[in-house]
């Protein structure tokens, strides 16, 4: 029972006890570790280990191993087992009971990893992995002392995995002209670790990081932060427990795309290219209908609206590695979903690109998988705005920029 729960939270909006079966899970997983009953998981454990690391050198060697071998291991499986992959995900078969060795190995690769990831993390790039100090990356021609500063917490999916996405957002923030500030060293939110039943380590994660921000409020209190900006919704609703207001006073937590539109930076005119929105369960934009805030900030120049593609990419944080039997359970009505958007936005015989856009790390690999099943290409909405504003080149233009005098580094 804990292991099929994706922890979305959504079933606690229709119950009419409002029993929240996501919390429940967690505490059956949490419950189970403590009794010594939680089996163990290959997968699980690779996942933890690669997030629980805070060593830089830990942590690029892991990446390397996971992401840069794995990842393509797993592609090369994928096409090699083709023909069997296709005949499990046309009729999933049930998930009670543990699944044979050889249908779990079909289970892992019936669904591609995505590929071209960047070979470093975003940290390693702009050779800021030391976590005794505190990195201000601004633009220094255009910025000064007194300008607007935001704290930006990046998290694992957003630095460790895909770091184009806190690249972009970093990119962006510097487009908009403040001083982004970010947290001394890799840090994790504490949110992967609840969710899979280790609520001691999340709990010392989550109090050593407010710790570690108290001492980095007052040794940059001159520069009066008063937003926390985040890319990533786990750490949104993690993020929120950490009472941010006692650390920054006054502050408030956005999401980078809420607060893009804030400053009024808005991508019109998109030509060749149409879009649909993969909403993630743990939704980071919270001021208002996820859907109006992307129709917002992107329009095609044909004005057609980007729409919502409904129901669980399958990704689920570490859910497809553990038990990738249920996320096959989960993609076969997704695939289904994806086909169907977009038929649609090719039904009047458009023949340019469909992209289908988010704003979580795990579902852009979560819908990454459905590009061949579709023809569809899964982007970050940041990272599309960045690529459009900013140049097709703008990740290599931004680590030049910023190495090139614009990051300051405070001890803390």
């Amino acid at each position: 029972m804990a292991d099929h729960c994706t922890v979305c939270h959504k079933c606690v909006t229709p119950c009419p006890v409002d029993i929240d079966f996501g919390d429940v899970s967690m505490n059956m997983r949490n419950l189970l570790r403590k009794m010594g009953q939680k089996k163990f998981n290959p997968g699980t454990a690779a996942s933890m280990f690669f997030l629980n690391a805070t060593d830089p050198a830990t942590i690029n060697a892991t990446r390397t191993a996971m992401i840069g071998w794995g990842y393509k291991a797993q592609r090369l499986g994928h096409d090699i087992l083709k023909k069997f992959a296709k005949k499990q995900t046309k009729a999933p078969p049930e998930t009670v009971g543990k699944p044979a060795v050889r249908e779990q190995v079909i289970h892992f690769i019936n669904k591609k990893m995505p590929g071209n990831l960047p070979k470093k993390t975003a940290r390693a790039l702009l050779d800021i992995e030391d976590d005794k100090i505190v990195p201000i990356i601004r633009d220094p021609q255009t910025t000064t002392a007194d300008t607007e500063a935001v704290f930006y917490f990046p998290g694992c999916g957003s630095e460790r995995l895909f770091s184009q996405v806190g690249l972009a957002t970093q990119a962006m923030l510097w487009h908009v002209g403040v001083q982004t500030v970010l947290p001394p060293g890799y840090l994790c939110c504490g949110y992967p670790q609840r969710g899979n039943g280790q609520f001691d380590k999340a709990e010392k994660m989550m109090t050593d990081n407010r710790v570690l921000f108290h001492r980095m409020a007052n040794t940059l209190n001159y520069l009066d932060i008063k937003t926390v900006v985040v890319s990533c919704g786990t750490c949104y609703d993690q993020l929120a427990t950490y009472e941010f207001d006692k650390i920054f006073p006054g502050c408030r937590i956005i999401d980078i795309h809420e607060y893009l539109l804030e400053k009024n930076v808005r991508l019109e005119g998109v030509a060749g290219t149409r879009y649909m929105y993969h909403e993630p369960c743990h939704n980071p934009m919270k001021l208002q209908e996820s859907g109006k805030t992307i129709n917002a900030l992107i329009s095609t120049v044909d004005n057609v609206k980007i729409e919502k593609n409904e129901r669980c990419c399958g990704e689920s944080g570490t859910l497809a590695v553990s038990r990738p039997d249920i996320s096959t359970q989960v993609r076969f009505r997704k695939e289904e979903e994806m086909i169907k958007g977009a038929d649609k936005l090719r039904a009047d015989g458009f023949t340019g690109d469909v992209k289908i856009l988010t704003s979580c790390p795990s579902c852009m690999q979560g819908l990454s998988r459905y590009n061949d099943d579709s023809d569809t290409t899964a982007d970050y909405i940041v990272i599309e705005m960045a690529r459009h504003l900013l140049g097709e080149n703008w990740l290599p233009e931004y680590v030049a920029r910023a190495n090139a005098g614009g990051i300051e580094r405070v001890l803390v």
